[in-house]
């Protein structure tokens, strides 16, 4: 499958989200960011994550974290939102979909057009009304 420009754009924008894992808290952090506290378990290596939606916090929050000398690792994993199949379907792409429905309604628009102008004909109808009568017998 092939991604789109569009389909790329839209998966930046309303379906990717970064997490940013660390071991401790950085001085500040910037706006926007849900900061969670990770529960203590054997083998885990870090002690907090950041969710960050968009490119200027992960970007400012990395910064921080570069400047403090800090330990991170950052994922960028699928939104949870009920949008997200239907704006980046697994293995698809948005904007063929797109695409092909446009053409498919063209196609249906031209047929049912064809049709009513086909059965606009009286001579037409008295010949279906007509095949209807010998088939019936």
């Amino acid at each position: 499958m092939q991604l789109t420009r569009l389909d790329r754009w839209l998966r930046e924008r309303f379906v990717y989200e970064t997490h940013v894992y660390t071991l401790r808290l950085p001085e500040s952090v910037p706006a926007g960011v849900i900061a969670e506290e990770l529960p203590e378990s054997p083998g885990r290596k870090y002690k907090h994550r950041f969710i960050l939606r968009s490119d200027t916090a992960v970007n400012a929050l990395l910064e921080q974290l570069r400047d403090g000398s800090q330990m991170f690792t950052t994922r960028v994993v699928d939104r949870e939102a009920w949008y997200v199949p239907l704006i980046a379907p697994q293995g698809k792409s948005i904007s063929w979909w797109l695409i092909w429905l446009g053409i498919t309604l063209v196609v249906v628009f031209w047929l049912v057009h064809l049709g009513r102008n086909a059965w606009a004909d009286p001579e037409l109808r008295k010949n279906v009304a007509e095949a209807f009568e010998i088939l019936k017998g």
